[in-house]
């Protein structure tokens, strides 16, 4: 049980078990408590607050969260490093923070008790997956200012898994260490996933008979599940996602149970909303739209309704594994990944499930953005699958075209298609690179 002297007892239950009453109570008790510590504590929300006439004495209801303002990531920006915390840097333990690639990198910090909640949530979406004490999990993200590595390490530790914190990189020594201390739980990204099955391979291993993996639990990017598939197959496991943003806590936010349909919100901690992201208004539940999250138990750095710019939709439904908490689903796209060719929309990963269904492509991919004239155009970069390269040129020719027919099909957009030899996109152990929009150098 984790105690807090300030929001009391937070799970003194069995969060999987509550019913919906009790758990929008528990809900309400804590979101109160919350509006009121920022609106004490943070200039930023108070003023935000006076802005539209709110004082904490107006969050009646849960429904009243539509009343307070959003917070976008240049709020996170502008009051860079610390001017969002709620508590004093002398009871700030540790400090996360974002990689920074559009500018100043957003700042997070922790307190004792955040770092309880967090090993905690991220116990909750293991046990979710099927880990259990008797797993030795390989953790391959890094370790630093990313709270990926560190948030699942804490998290598996508290759950009793031996910890192998490998980090990023070396991929032949991860596949080396996986051999000797037999990992049954992989931790990293899904595309980096597909990249230690492929140099497995080159090392002449069947990762499916020469590794002891079971279960991967995979993030911090969208992936489809036809990419799903491809990882279970190669590499032999039962591969599940997990949700979170270090503006929220880090991983933990949400997971997926081995019923692999939609991820598990720990809604006693996170408090989401589904809106339209051009309006701004809720949409009907079960409907996707833009994620809305406010934390409800963080102490060092609370955020109110935050605008993650992930499109996903919720789940009301009772998952057949008993839980009763609401879903999310797989993250669809962002809106800031949106691209807009020509008035029509385009998610990269509705260009990947259309690869995915293509024999003779893989889903290592790019997107190359330019603009000719006033016209946007994209280009998309695939790399072939060797198990299906015949060396004709025909057939190059044909599959060149079924790639540009299906796109066109699916996306009412024309693309240039780019076969790529297998192996030519660069491979990361971070999240993959999609997208690459040049069309602000082409039109210069």
């Amino acid at each position: 049980m984790i105690y807090n002297k300030e929001f009391g007892c937070t799970t003194p239950y069995d969060f999987h078990t509550l019913d919906r009453d009790s758990l929008e109570q528990i809900q309400l008790e804590h979101l109160q408590k919350t509006v009121a510590r920022v609106y004490d504590k943070v200039p930023h929300y108070r003023e935000a607050f006076n802005k539209l006439g709110i004082t904490p004495a107006d969050i009646k209801s849960l429904a009243d969260v539509r009343k307070l303002p959003f917070t976008t990531k240049d709020a996170l920006r502008d009051n860079y490093p610390f001017n969002l915390f709620a508590a004093d840097l002398e009871d700030i333990v540790r400090i996360h923070a974002s990689s920074g690639t559009t500018g100043k990198p957003t700042v997070v910090g922790y307190t004792k008790q955040d770092l309880d909640t967090w090993a905690e949530v991220v116990a909750r979406i293991a046990t979710n997956a099927g880990v259990t004490p008797k797993d030795r999990a390989q953790i391959c993200f890094g370790y630093g200012l990313f709270t990926g590595g560190f948030g699942l390490h804490y998290g598996l530790e508290r759950l009793g898994a031996l910890i192998i914190p490998a980090s990023v990189g070396q991929t032949k020594k991860q596949i080396m260490l996986m051999q000797d201390f037999k990992t049954t739980v992989l931790i990293c990204t899904p595309t980096y996933a597909l990249h230690l099955a492929e140099v497995a391979e080159e090392m002449g291993l069947d990762p499916r008979t020469d590794l002891s993996l079971r279960i991967g639990m995979f993030g911090s990017e969208p992936w489809t599940d036809d990419m799903r598939q491809e990882i279970e197959e190669r590499l032999g496991i039962i591969a599940t996602d997990n949700y979170g943003m270090s503006e929220l806590i880090g991983p933990g936010v949400a997971g997926e149970c081995t019923c692999k349909n939609g991820m598990h919100i720990n809604e006693d901690h996170f408090l989401v909303e589904v809106i339209d992201p051009v309006t701004e208004e809720p949409v009907p539940l079960g409907e996707k739209g833009e994620l809305v999250f406010t934390t409800l138990t963080k102490e060092g750095f609370p955020v109110i309704r935050y605008r993650t710019r992930d499109i996903s939709r919720l789940i009301p439904e009772e998952c057949e594994c008993g839980r009763a908490s609401l879903r999310m689903q797989k993250v669809m796209g962002r809106t800031d990944d949106m691209l807009k060719i020509r008035g029509v929309n385009v998610f990269p990963s509705q260009i990947e499930s259309v690869l995915a269904g293509i024999p003779g492509t893989t889903t290592h991919y790019q997107i190359i953005v330019t603009r000719r004239g006033h016209l946007d155009a994209i280009e998309v970069q695939v790399e072939m699958d060797p198990n299906h390269f015949t060396g004709s040129y025909r057939d190059l020719e044909q599959l060149e075209k079924t790639v540009h027919d299906q796109i066109k099909t699916v996306l009412s957009v024309a693309a240039k298609v780019k076969l790529l030899e297998p192996k030519s996109l660069e491979r990361t152990a971070g999240k993959a690179v999609r997208v690459i929009d040049r069309r602000h150098a082409s039109a210069v």
